[in-house]
């Protein structure tokens, strides 16, 4: 029989050895492409694990708003550490929630159009919406988003979801920024011209390459996958004369999660190489930070729109429920 002087003394040692063995594992909320075994999910995975000798979990949600969604229904109680995929047009609204706190990391090796200076969010890579479409489906592209509005009815896109999905919200906020008070008659006729509107990205862009229909909200580095990876240039992004909108993605600490020493380590380690080298060809955007090595030069096809269209984040905030609103009016018809 164990004497009660013995199991005390295990008892002790085991209570105290659970916070150290909790704070070797770090949980990554992120969305669902990242992790996919074609993202940079698994390379991070592995160059961090190396790095630290820890554990570090992905959780995946649909999309950079499902993130934030899903952080202000868990609250303070979340098992997240760290949320990587919200972007610009949600740090605003991320920051007044009041569940994350400051990163205390040095933001030298980040390097992003316009510049960055704050004191919570982290930019991990950057890049632009965009239409992509099918050169086998459409000879002349609009050059325009005017010209993508009046244009063949017949000819479908599909979109995403701006309650849901970061792209949906930048060609929400894209239309507000070119059309302004004319919006609603901008999503009127773009209405016309839409196949389906999904969740997120993934279920967007598989549509689009199966053939459901030759054009989809993207990103202008998209094309760059189908050379790079498949070795075809059928699929190209359509320039618009009136700019394109900027998307800069971030990660952040939640509050719980800046207590553990490896969050820090982490968003440190995001700024360098061992994470940045595996945003060009597996997350398909722009690196926010170094690379061992230049990129495929097939990116420089993918070079940064003349006009970068932005909005401010106070703006957005303030203005997103009634802007979805205006579009859910129009689009649900």
């Amino acid at each position: 029989m164990i004497s009660g002087r013995i199991l005390a003394t295990a008892l002790l040692v085991s209570a105290t050895a659970l916070p150290a063995a909790a704070q070797e594992t770090l949980t990554v909320y992120t969305y669902d492409s990242f992790t996919a075994e074609w993202g940079p999910g698994p390379l991070v995975k592995e160059a961090f694990e190396a790095d630290c000798g820890c554990t570090l979990n992905f959780v995946a949600a649909a999309d950079g708003v499902a993130l934030l969604n899903r952080l202000k229904l868990e609250g303070e109680n979340t098992d997240a550490d760290i949320v990587l995929g919200l972007d610009t047009n949600l740090t605003f609204e991320a920051r007044e929630s009041g569940l994350f706190a400051p990163h205390g990391i040095s933001l030298d090796n980040i390097t992003v159009p316009n510049g960055w200076d704050d004191d919570m969010f982290v930019p991990f890579d950057y890049g632009y919406f965009a239409f992509v479409y099918d050169t086998e489906a459409i000879e002349t592209p609009p050059a325009s988003f005017a010209e993508l509005l009046d244009g063949d009815p017949e000819i479908k896109i599909v979109i995403q979801d701006p309650r849901t999905s970061t792209p949906g919200l930048g060609l929400l906020l894209w239309v507000k920024a070119i059309y302004g008070d004319g919006a609603s008659e901008a999503w009127e006729k773009l209405s016309q011209r839409v196949l389906t509107v999904t969740p997120g990205w993934s279920e967007a862009y598989g549509l689009f390459t199966s053939g459901e229909a030759p054009m989809v909200l993207s990103y202008t580095t998209s094309p760059a996958y189908h050379q790079i990876a498949e070795r075809t240039n059928r699929y190209q992004a359509a320039i618009f004369e009136e700019g394109h909108y900027l998307q800069v993605e971030v990660a952040a600490a939640t509050l719980g999660g800046a207590e553990n020493p490896l969050t820090a380590q982490f968003l440190e380690f995001m700024t360098g190489s061992g994470f940045q080298d595996a945003i060009p060809e597996h997350n398909w955007m722009f690196p926010a930070g170094p690379t061992s090595e230049p990129l495929n030069p097939v990116f420089e096809d993918a070079v940064a729109p003349e006009d970068a269209l932005q909005l401010p984040p106070e703006e957005i905030a303030e203005n997103r429920s009634a802007w979805i609103d205006e579009w859910l009016a129009i689009m649900s018809r």
